[in-house]
């Protein structure tokens, strides 16, 4: 996923620490809830009429989708009615809650990502769940992992709407198009160089690469197959080695000298797009890495091009792949009605009548009960990213949780990324940089 930029998360955390301050003791007609860390429960009004505010991230599949969700928790609620805010992208999403936290106009249930549950949470901006538990509850139908990236000094402030995994998608078309025999089993980087080097050049007439990536979404799993773990630890600290931010960043230099990857220039226009838009989305590429929940938005416009998700190459003996949380919902300190934000966040994660039209489109549930009814139902796409999920989760490392201060991780590999492929820097200052920067933002954020 992506985030803002360090200018903008700067502003967004000065922002968040400002409003805190007024944060606990909110309070509305029919729900009302004393400060949040004393864990007393908010109170419901099924006769009072409410409006809550919601807003997310995601193409216009996703949106259509809410709209469905939306409209049948109203029947069920008929006292609530839900404006919809969505947003394009994760960027656009979280410099609008910096202004609106700040103007104390934040929406009452919003999607977050990343490190944003630690970020926003320890700020004070997110609601402390256990006081709305009674209508939202979560600690019997989720396993421990799966709620930890959510919960800032014992207090659980988001819920995970499902699991995904990162995993590389293959074109078999294109390969079939090109003449190039498909990888087989794991291959190593340097194997995915040459195929996708071979692709690119008997492919360059129509315009179509070998491969197309996006930093974020391979750089943590790259880092974890050296060391095991990742990009960050289990205390909260910077785990990557500058030598081996360095390895990978070699290693894109290699590949776009032999023709695997496009132009710099074209890696740096399709970093934030949505997955119908890359290169891949739109038939420009035969190789992508992405995440499991995601095969189905990637493959949209490709006319039913036989698409298979596998797991990343490596050179070492760890796939470096773990079973992480997609998105989370989470719910406002700010917001007068957090008993029905509470309701609504629950129909979403936790009635099967929402599963239903939800499917896969956040990741795998982690709630057994919801996941028994979703995955009979599941499509193709979204069938096959489950069942990675499942070998994922059998063979893949356990990732500590994207602590405080890691909302730059993204941009920080992206400006590496930028600043090495375009000579600006070298590798070795490049990601001695990355490392030492990515290490401040978290201590900052302590």
């Amino acid at each position: 996923m992506t985030r803002k930029s360090r200018t903008i998360a700067g502003a967004a955390a000065a922002t968040i620490v400002a409003v805190s301050l007024a944060l606990t003791g909110c309070s509305g007609n029919g729900a009302s809830t004393s400060d949040s860390s004393s864990g007393s429960q908010v109170t419901y009004d099924k006769n009072e009429k409410v409006t809550l505010n919601v807003t997310w991230w995601g193409a216009d599949s996703r949106t259509a989708i809410m709209t469905k969700v939306f409209d049948s928790f109203q029947q069920k609620y008929p006292n609530i009615k839900i404006t919809a805010q969505p947003v394009g992208s994760p960027d656009d999403e979280f410099n609008r809650l910096a202004t609106d936290f700040a103007a104390g106009t934040a929406p009452d249930v919003f999607a977050l990502g990343g490190s944003k549950p630690q970020d926003y949470g320890s700020q004070g901006a997110l609601l402390d769940l256990s006081t709305v538990s009674k209508y939202l509850p979560y600690e019997k139908d989720y396993p421990k992992f799966s709620l930890a990236n959510g919960t800032v000094k014992g207090k659980q402030y988001a819920l995970p709407t499902g699991g995904n995994a990162v995993g590389m998608l293959i074109n078999k078309d294109i390969f079939a198009d090109a003449g190039v025999d498909l990888p087989s089993g794991t291959i190593s980087w340097d194997d995915l160089d040459k195929v996708a080097s071979q692709i690119s050049d008997a492919e360059k007439s129509k315009g179509i690469v070998g491969l197309d990536l996006r930093v974020q979404d391979i750089l943590g799993t790259f880092v974890a197959q050296e060391n095991n773990i990742g990009l960050y630890d289990d205390k909260g600290k910077v785990a990557a080695k500058p030598k081996t931010i360095k390895k990978w960043y070699d290693l894109e230099k290699t590949m776009v000298k032999d023709g695997a990857l496009p132009d710099p220039s074209v890696i740096a226009q399709n970093w934030n797009v949505t997955p119908d838009r890359t290169l891949f989305g739109t038939g420009k590429a035969a190789i992508t890495f992405a995440y499991s929940n995601q095969v189905g938005a990637y493959t949209q416009g490709l006319n039913g091009a036989n698409v298979e998700l596998v797991s990343p190459p490596t050179d070492t003996k760890n796939s470096g792949v773990s079973v992480l949380p997609s998105q989370f919902w989470a719910i406002s300190a700010q917001s007068k009605h957090p008993a029905q934000a509470a309701l609504l966040v629950n129909y979403m994660l936790n009635d099967t009548d929402a599963a239903k039209v939800i499917l896969a489109d956040r990741g795998l549930q982690f709630n057994d009960k919801v996941l028994k009814v979703v995955e009979p139902l599941l499509d193709p796409n979204s069938a096959q990213g489950a069942k990675y999920i499942q070998d994922v989760l059998k063979t893949g490392v356990v990732a500590p949780i994207q602590p405080a201060g890691a909302e730059n991780e993204t941009q920080l590999a992206q400006r590496t990324e930028s600043d090495i492929l375009f000579n600006k820097t070298s590798d070795t200052d490049g990601s001695q940089k990355f490392v030492d920067e990515l290490t401040q933002d978290l201590a900052s954020a302590q």
